[in-house]
């Protein structure tokens, strides 16, 4: 009989994990010079989640348009190029 994962590794675990990810990604930032709130800047991806935009391609469709300012648009190439977003709600 095989085990999951989650079955081999308690809740606590798992927690403490994300929470170590979350802050080497931090720090990562960081020593590249670069330091963002993670509140403050989202992915595309949560920034749809975040304002109840159904398709990233709306979004993908402002950055190219415009509508998202350049100013509010981070590219982080340490991270494959991963954009980021200012947190707060464009109109269109």
């Amino acid at each position: 009989m095989t085990t999951s994962v989650l079955e081999k590794q308690s809740v606590e675990e798992i927690l403490a994990d994300a929470r170590s990810f979350r802050s080497e990604v931090e720090d990562f930032l960081k020593v590249n010079g670069v330091a963002y709130q993670l509140n403050d800047w989202l992915t595309i991806k949560k920034y749809c989640e975040r304002y109840k935009i159904e398709d990233t391609q709306v979004v993908t469709n402002w950055i190219r348009r415009g509508i998202i300012p350049p100013e509010n648009i981070k590219v982080v190439e340490e991270l494959n190029g991963l954009r980021l977003i200012k947190a707060v709600p464009y109109k269109y």
